[in-house]
């Protein structure tokens, strides 16, 4: 297997990437990771990581030499962009760690997650120009949403590998930690959100979702309904209560 899952006791799923030396994307790599995704389960929250010295070192290019049309080019491309669209679409908060370089395929897996924690040395890039091609798995238009489209033109048109405190600074990395002690670092970050009104969370997904439609004004046409319905929630009823008794930051929350 190219990925492993395992669910912590505090409810996150940790999903690893460990293709070694290289951790290109194949289909098999594909395959698993959707695999994963799919045994999620009743996981709070979802940390992507990678094994090795590097996050990624790109696509394995063969997969480019074996397409002999562009209805086939298509039909793969098809296949690629629904990983990272299906890891946008989950409810649970999800958070992507980035220990060193990573480039193409992990690199728009990150910006379809929730938040993209980095090392200090680690670095990013969207190469496809080296082939001839655009990114295909939502990675531009994902970045352009985060930092806008001159940066977006940027980043792919250059095919520059840019460092952790660049994309800080563009607002697409979240935070960047140092290298020392960074997994156990993006372990307690994510773990911290899994512990969390994880119910609430999801709300603020869909609100976002509604402003990235169409901006401002199309959340607030669905903001007062996502909100209520967290009153059906008995994280927010027991946490009103438990502010109440005994003050703020007591709460436990359950996910339900």
């Amino acid at each position: 297997m190219t990925v492993r899952l395992e669910t912590e006791p505090s409810g996150l799923a940790v999903l690893t990437i460990d293709a070694g030396p290289l951790n290109l994307y194949t289909l098999d790599l594909h395959a698993d990771f959707d695999a994963a995704l799919d045994r999620l389960g009743d996981a709070r929250a979802l940390l992507v990581r990678a094994e090795g010295k590097i996050v990624s070192g790109g696509v394995d290019v063969s997969l480019f030499a074996a397409q002999e049309t562009p209805e086939q080019a298509k039909e793969m491309f098809d296949r690629m962009l629904a990983l990272p669209e299906k890891i946008a679409a989950l409810e649970i908060p999800t958070v992507f760690a980035a220990h060193g370089l990573c480039l193409t395929w992990a690199f728009e897996v990150a910006v379809a997650c929730d938040l993209i924690l980095a090392a200090s040395s680690a670095s990013f890039g969207l190469v496809e120009k080296v082939v001839g091609l655009t990114p295909t798995m939502g990675g531009t238009q994902r970045l352009a949403a985060r930092a806008g489209v001159g940066r977006a033109k940027e980043f792919v048109m250059t095919g520059e590998r840019y460092p952790a405190s660049a994309l800080e600074h563009w607002g697409v990395v979240n935070r960047v930690l140092p290298d020392d002690g960074f997994d156990a670092a993006a372990r307690a970050f994510a773990t911290a959100l899994a512990e969390g009104p994880t119910r609430a969370h999801a709300a603020t997904k869909k609100v976002l979702d509604h402003f990235s439609a169409g901006g401002v004004a199309e959340a607030n046409t669905h903001i007062t309904t996502i909100a209520a319905d967290l009153y059906r929630t008995e994280d927010l009823r027991n946490a009103v209560r438990s502010f109440l008794a005994e003050g703020p930051g007591k709460a436990k929350f359950t996910g339900r």
